[in-house]
């Protein structure tokens, strides 16, 4: 092996070492109770509007922090809710089981007050809006929507492993059609998204 290669390997794994080290905990197990707003919207085009029920929903997510500072978060979150469509086409109802499922980047953000950890989040994923009932309307099917996420917390540390998460997440992603084209209205919407609930620490 070369020298330098073998001299940046061993670096590298110094630092990581080195890195790691700093955090004494480094995995979080998280669990959270959710509300879900998600902003109206209308195409120009059509005039087609699209209102989302709103609803509450569960989010559970692993996170592993690398170092002070830096740390990655995966979660996966659920609920029901209605997609409403209001225009010339008349008015379409779909209720539907939403998964969603994100990786994001978290900046741990330093603060000297004892047992408080906030943090700030950015990533991308991906919203599945799968319909409960596909008899209702014709044509209708699980759609895929890919989302950009952002937001940030505070973790409340109550013991040496164990405390609460406040949270707010927002996700930005097109309106779902669920593959019907008079449903299309091409446009990018917002969900808002916050949750409270515990952690783990590991």
């Amino acid at each position: 092996m070369n020298r330098s290669v073998f001299a940046s390997f061993v670096g590298f794994f110094l630092f990581a070492t080195t890195a790691l080290a700093q955090v004494e905990q480094p995995s979080q197990i998280t669990f959270q109770g959710t509300a879900l707003v998600t902003k109206d919207s209308t195409a120009e085009s059509t005039s087609t509007t699209h209102r989302a029920t709103e609803s509450g929903g569960l989010l559970v997510g692993y996170s592993y922090q690398f170092n002070r500072w830096a740390g990655a978060e995966g979660n996966y979150g659920y609920t029901r809710n209605t997609q409403n469509y209001f225009g010339s086409i008349g008015q379409s109802s779909i209720q539907a089981d939403v998964h969603e499922v994100t990786g994001s980047f978290v900046a741990h953000i330093p603060v000297k007050v004892a047992n408080v950890r906030p943090y700030a989040l950015a990533g991308a994923g991906a919203l599945v809006f799968d319909p409960t009932d596909r008899s209702l309307v014709n044509g209708i099917d699980r759609q895929t929507k890919a989302t950009f996420v952002y937001g940030g917390g505070v973790n409340f540390d109550l013991t040496h492993n164990f405390g609460v998460r406040a949270e707010y997440r927002g996700l930005v992603y097109k309106v779902p059609d669920f593959t019907l084209n008079n449903l299309n209205l091409d446009k990018v919407t917002h969900l808002a998204q916050p949750s409270v609930g515990f952690f783990i620490r590991f």
